[in-house]
């Protein structure tokens, strides 16, 4: 009898095992590639020219871009905030962005009381991981692996250099109110390796002050380039758990500044005359090819067809700064026009997301973290903002629910329905036909005054559920 006991036992146990294998294979991983400043028009997917991006690309001519994708605030972090709760980050007052010594301030950060696309994701049996930058709290009750992430590495605050101090190995171009001799203008050092300029009016912010690359909690003495290290550990998190469904939120920090950019990528855009552009273009090459390798990982680890693969960028792009091209669009990142909230949005699933897809109807951040809970099973109230996008993007349906988009930063407010934008800083609202007028140029308030009230009243409405900001 007990041969037959110890038999029975092992059949079930491998019958069990069995379940919890496939019950894995059909929950899909979900990857969300979230890239810092870059602005619409630069990959090539988007128009970009003289800037190859063909990894990137090939995940929107194998899944979808969105051409109105809409992120909810024009900076990182308040952007951030909405993308990890999929709720308008108004809604709990995180609507200015902390930056230098505010992340470490007591208090700032993602408030406690949300819930984030990690909690979620975990509690429903998910292993959560966040490589890069957080930017949603730099004291330990906002710490990453206090709100859904199992493991972190990375840094808190705002930005960060991509190698260490003394800079070896790259070119760095720094923003200063005044040059060596006292001038204003661009001055280069005699080596070629530091470029100072004042054409922004400021000194480059203290990015590494009191901010760490942590793993955890502990301070890492990287030596990689930060692109490469990030790579290298998304692309680990991938190995380790390819036998049970993750997500990954893999954060780069590129193509924020400081603009640092190696000597092998540089060597490939020594065509560019200007070295600020030259720079860029090195940046954002080194980050298409990262991106790149975390694809494959996906294929040598048999995941390519179970994981939903988002990418987006955070805000637009500041063009002054980096010379990120927002083309066609309007303004810049810290706007409301355009071009501060409209970015490169891309979704991918392999046999799932119908390829080559562009999908014209404005969607936004906060569709792609409702989308992720809901092909995961993962619970979510009813007070996220976003919708699920799985059934325009497998051909269930043809088109989304009309629904407005809303944005408030101080007395920077918007809203988009349907093709049409209204848009004002602290004055009157102005109107804008983005299906005939993408740069918004055309003002046309005083011929359709009574769309303006119609929309207006959809913004006050919508206005008087938000909380006013718990920092400035």
């Amino acid at each position: 009898m007990r041969p037959i006991r110890h038999l029975l036992t092992a059949v079930i146990a491998a019958l069990a095992l069995a379940g919890v294998s496939a019950l894995a294979e059909q929950r899909p991983n979900v990857i969300l590639i979230v890239v810092d400043d870059l602005g619409y028009g630069e990959l090539g997917c988007y128009g970009g020219k003289g800037i190859p991006t063909p990894h990137i690309d090939s995940l929107a001519a194998s899944g979808a871009r969105f051409t109105s994708g809409y992120v909810t605030a024009p900076f990182c972090a308040a952007s951030r905030a909405a993308l990890m709760t999929g709720r308008f980050q108004t809604r709990f007052g995180f609507e200015f962005n902390p930056i230098g010594a505010k992340n470490a301030a007591p208090g700032i950060g993602l408030p406690v009381a949300e819930k984030t696309v990690a909690d979620r994701l975990r509690d429903s049996g998910y292993a959560t991981g966040l490589v890069g930058k957080w930017h949603l709290g730099g004291t330990a009750e906002f710490h990453p692996q206090r709100r859904g992430f199992d493991e972190f590495f990375g840094f808190l605050h705002e930005g960060h250099f991509y190698v260490q101090p003394p800079w070896q190995g790259v070119t760095t171009w720094l923003r200063r109110k005044t040059l060596p001799d006292g001038g204003q203008g661009r001055w280069t050092s005699p080596d070629g390796r530091i470029v100072w300029s004042t054409h922004l009016g400021s000194n480059e912010p203290e990015y590494d002050t009191d901010n760490p690359l942590l793993r955890s909690s502990q301070p890492v003495d990287e030596q990689a380039n930060l692109t490469d290290a990030f790579t290298r550990e998304a692309c680990d998190f991938i190995a380790r758990h390819s036998a049970q469904p993750f997500f990954l939120y893999l954060a780069y920090n590129s193509v924020h500044s400081p603009m640092q950019a190696t000597d092998d990528y540089l060597k490939k855009f020594a065509h560019i005359e200007d070295i600020q552009r030259r720079i860029f273009a090195a940046m954002l090459a080194h980050l298409d090819d990262s991106v790149g390798k975390v694809l494959a990982q996906l294929r040598d680890s048999g995941l390519e067809e179970n994981t939903l693969v988002v990418f987006l960028s955070d805000n637009g792009g500041p063009t002054q700064e980096l010379t990120s091209s927002n083309t066609p669009l309007r303004g810049g990142k810290g706007e409301l026009w355009d071009g501060g909230i409209r970015v490169p949005f891309i979704a991918s699933w392999k046999n799932h997301i119908n390829a080559g897809q562009v999908v014209d109807a404005p969607v936004a951040s906060i569709d792609a973290t409702a989308t992720a809970l809901k092909v995961a099973g993962a619970s979510a109230e009813a007070t996220l903002d976003g919708i699920n996008l799985m059934p325009l993007l497998t051909g269930k349906t043809t088109q989304l629910p009309e629904r407005p988009l809303f944005w408030r930063v101080g007395k920077k407010n918007a809203l988009r329905l349907g093709h049409w934008k209204l848009i004002r800083d602290g004055k009157e609202w102005q109107l804008f036909d983005l299906a005939h007028d993408i740069s918004e140029t055309r003002n046309l308030a005083t011929k359709e005054p009574a769309r303006v009230q119609q929309l207006s009243a959809l913004w006050d409405k919508w206005n008087a559920e938000q909380i006013e900001p718990l920092w400035r």
